[in-house]
């Protein structure tokens, strides 16, 4: 990233942003020895450097020599991943769209790898095997991010090779006629009344065609519509077609104007044909990520300051509301100073990275110390973890972000530190995610358990950065600072906006929030960092035991006045000294007092012993187990099916005999349209899948049905209530007291045999309950524990006592007791009282 385009005199310093102090640290800073005694040779950077190089051989070999043509491999089973041959995972297999997903989107990260040979192999096998006049639906966003991108930036790195005359001379822009014929196979998803894309699209019948088997939808993420404009634009600069960049234009331009207008915020999910916002939530993980980091790309690699003035606007919004060092939480986008939820999601551990192009390190270095911490405490990051850095969804699927951001702090600051860190993503994912077939993504962090996916992504973003992050300017066959990366980490040239100008359609008026420092300047790293190599680590020091990592555990023995210290994790003596106050040893006071020559000397001075302990949390909220159990026949109660609860909706744990009913399939199965089966659904329990869509969403809409409770079931295939610990589902961020039938979940496995009792026996009753009310389980036998004191009749000279017997009674009902003698006689203890004159 950077380099050319900063000295391109349309981008000359006067008036516009640097948006990569990256370009200029990595001058002045290479070399610079980490103050956290941290340091790398160049020995050290080469072996693992060649360790990556093999970590991914071992990956793509085994995509190629177990997977190809097919989209993914999946590396447990040692085969390919065929879209209709598998179960479905609901919208992850929106990827996949019979067009070797994982070939194409590794393409360019070949050659930046150095391995010109398997690229010049793998460009003749795409275009000679891949087809798109493929009748399957796919997701626009990912079918645009992964292919489309990947197609362009291999034909780019083509286009390289074959100019310098050393290979590919037998290239005549295959791909960027493929790239093209995928663009146009795109293109109906934007026939919509405000311009906002369709979610998905059929590569053959587009989306109004009776056929196509898509069209109904009515929502899309802001992401999804908002991260188009760096492929399409750069397909309409290199085809001469504009059309493709005036459609993500216009997506963007929606977005924009429906963005919140007092706190310049825009929500996670928008309908499509009126845009008026679905959920209101706002932050910069999930659902949104990827089009604040178009808006700042699409200036660096168009030249369009408007695209910049849009983004600053959001920027300053995210700082104000969303930002909250070092944490990044989700707020309400008209209400932004009330946070709907207390997790963070795994996907804004991109936004470090975006900061640094902005040159805004501080806040980046903070997030990405926060978010270091908690793989050091979890190995990977989770999909989703809690404020206090709990697990709240436990899978990981090799999501490259944080190594991403790894790459851009080292290349801003130079500093060591950074390179520790890449080690510690190399070496855990060799211990636990490495498996014989390639690397398989971890199903629950707390677990270890994997799941039979390898992403594509893995290959086309986690490698490019951890190589790129070991890597010197000089190794790489390619000037990188000539080139920016895609969300999916391709490379586009940032010349190609010289080849004609882009497609201009409205201004962005002028925002009245005030300009920050980086704003519209191109800042100096002197002025920023004055000869100041500690800069990194004295920001990342007090975020060091966030997690509790690091401290040692001593009980004390003196108890005094709690600081109110809540739930931080933070080491007591670092946050007071974060909120200003500093702690002196009691030991170095007093021998202080002695050694004082003048009594006064200590007047107004105050001696603070810290004598609170903070309390850890239990790792994981409790989570109290529900179940499904089959009460009709043949099954009369005897299979049971271990559930998850929900957050919202019925309490089952209130409910005396649970909730009964008979089991209706949802139509469509996610349950993230319009119910087609809701006259069938009036007073059953539906059965619906997860994914598409949030919880509360599907809720609603089969609670509207007539439903009177709903089950869901993972769409990850092969989970189990065994393998993997329960959750709680939550909400939407929206209020959900209007949904009020109980909500129970089922991972894959136990989904399986639901649905396969369904389907083998139509009418299928079960009984919704707690699991310690189960149906039919034995309980223990209840017995009655009475006390009486009774005095002994005792031989003559024997000293008086008093007994105290426990009586056993098998009746619930509370009868006097019987004598301890005879039939009745239950093994028992006597508790001889002595008497009180006794000695």
């Amino acid at each position: 990233m950077g380099g050319n385009w900063i000295r391109r005199e349309k981008h000359r310093c006067g008036g516009f942003v640097m948006a990569v102090v990256a370009v200029i640290l990595s001058y002045i800073l290479i070399g610079v020895t980490g103050q956290d005694g941290q340091t790398m040779t160049a020995e050290e950077k080469s072996r693992i450097r060649d360790q990556i190089l093999e970590m991914f051989d071992h990956a793509y070999n085994s995509y190629m020599d177990y997977a190809y043509p097919a989209d993914e491999l999946m590396p447990l089973s040692c085969r390919g991943r065929v879209r209709g041959l598998e179960p479905n995972r609901g919208d992850i297999d929106d990827s996949l769209g019979k067009f070797s997903l994982t070939l194409i989107d590794t393409l360019d990260t070949l050659v930046l790898l150095n391995k010109l040979d398997e690229f010049e192999e793998a460009v003749k096998k795409t275009v000679q095997d891949v087809r798109f006049d493929n009748d399957i639906v796919v997701s626009v966003f990912e079918t645009n991010i992964r292919v489309l991108g990947g197609l362009l930036g291999a034909h780019v790195m083509a286009d390289v090779l074959k100019q310098r005359g050393e290979r590919m001379q037998w290239y005549r822009d295959e791909l960027l006629h493929m790239a093209k014929e995928l663009g146009y196979r795109l293109l109906p998803a934007f026939n919509t009344t405000s311009g906002l894309p369709y979610p998905r699209v059929n590569l053959r019948y587009g989306v109004v065609n009776p056929l196509s088997r898509t069209g109904t939808e009515s929502d899309t993420c802001t992401a999804c519509a908002g991260t188009m404009i760096l492929e399409f634009a750069a397909l309409s600069q290199l085809s001469g077609d504009p059309i493709f960049e005036e459609h993500a234009r216009k997506a963007m331009d929606v977005l924009w104007e429906k963005r919140q207008r007092g706190s310049d915020l825009v929500g996670t999910v928008i309908n499509i044909h009126n845009g008026d916002w679905v959920r209101r939530d706002s932050g910069v993980g999930a659902g949104i990520d990827s089009y604040y980091e178009y808006l700042m790309k699409a200036y660096i690699l168009l030249g369009d300051k408007v695209y910049l003035d849009r983004f600053n606007t959001h920027y300053s919004a995210i700082m104000k509301y969303i930002s909250q060092p070092p944490l990044l939480l989700n707020v309400h986008m008209h209400n932004p100073t009330v946070n709907v939820r207390s997790w963070m999601d795994s996907l804004l551990a991109f936004f470090p990275g975006l900061q640094v192009l902005r040159g805004d390190l501080k806040p980046a270095i903070e997030t990405h110390e926060m978010l270091y911490q908690v793989t050091k405490r979890h190995n990977f990051l989770p999909e989703a973890f809690t404020s206090e850095f709990r697990v709240h969804w436990g899978q990981h699927p090799l999501r490259p972000e944080f190594a991403e951001s790894t790459y851009f702090l080292y290349k801003a600051t130079g500093d060591p530190y950074y390179l520790k860190v890449g080690q510690s993503i190399v070496e855990k994912l060799n211990t636990h995610a490495r498996v014989p077939c390639g690397f398989a993504a971890v199903q629950d962090v707390r677990t270890g358990t994997h799941e039979d996916r390898m992403d594509s992504f893995f290959l086309a973003e986690m490698f490019k950065y951890l190589y790129l992050l070991f890597s010197e300017k000089s190794q790489l066959p390619i000037n990188i600072d000539d080139y920016i990366f895609t969300t999916e980490a391709h490379l586009l040239p940032v010349s190609l906006s010289t080849i004609q100008p882009s497609c201009h359609t409205n201004n962005t008026e002028p925002q009245a929030h005030e300009d920050d420092l980086f704003s519209y300047s191109c800042p100096s790293a002197q002025t920023l960092f004055p000869n100041n190599p500690t800069f990194a680590k004295t920001i990342r020091d007090g975020y060091k035991y966030l997690t509790g990592l690091g401290r040692t555990q001593q009980p004390s023995s003196v108890r005094g006045i709690e600081l109110p210290l809540h739930d931080t994790g933070l080491e007591p003596v670092e946050f007071l000294k974060s909120i200003g106050i500093s702690l002196t040893p009691l030991t170095e006071l007093v021998s202080a007092s002695l050694s004082s020559a003048s009594p006064d000397s200590q007047k107004g001075v105050y001696k603070l012993k810290l004598v609170a302990e903070v309390s850890q949390t239990p790792e994981h909220e409790e989570v109290v187990p529900l179940i499904v159990q089959l009460i009709s026949p043949p099954f009369l109660g005897r299979t049971v099916l271990t559930a998850g609860p929900a957050k919202f909706g019925m309490d089952l744990t209130k409910q005396e005999h649970g909730v009964k009913g008979s089991i209706v399939k949802s139509v469509p199965y996610t349950a993230c349209g319009p119910i087609e089966n809701a006259v069938e659904m009036q007073g059953h329990i539906a059965l619906a899948l997860r994914g598409d869509c949030m919880f509360a969403v599907k809720a609603r809409r089969l609670q509207e049905a007539g439903a009177t409770g709903v089950i869901f079931v993972d769409h990850r295939e092969g989970s189990s209530s065994a393998e993997t610990p329960l959750f709680q589902m939550v909400g939407d961020g929206e209020p959900t007291d209007d949904i009020t039938v109980p909500l129970v979940f089922l991972f894959s496995k136990e989904g399986a045999t639901l649905s396969a009792a369904l389907q083998e026996h139509h009418n299928v009753d079960v009984l919704l309950l707690p699991k310690e009310k189960q149906l039919g389980k034995e309980k223990p036998e209840k017995l009655n524990i009475k006390f009486r004191i009774a005095k002994d009749e005792f031989a003559e000279g024997e000293i008086e006592s008093t007994t105290i017997q426990l009586v056993l009674e098998q009746s619930e009902k509370d009868t006097e007791a019987a004598s301890l003698t005879g039939e009745n006689q239950e093994t028992c203890s006597s508790l001889q009282k002595e008497p009180e004159s006794s000695p």
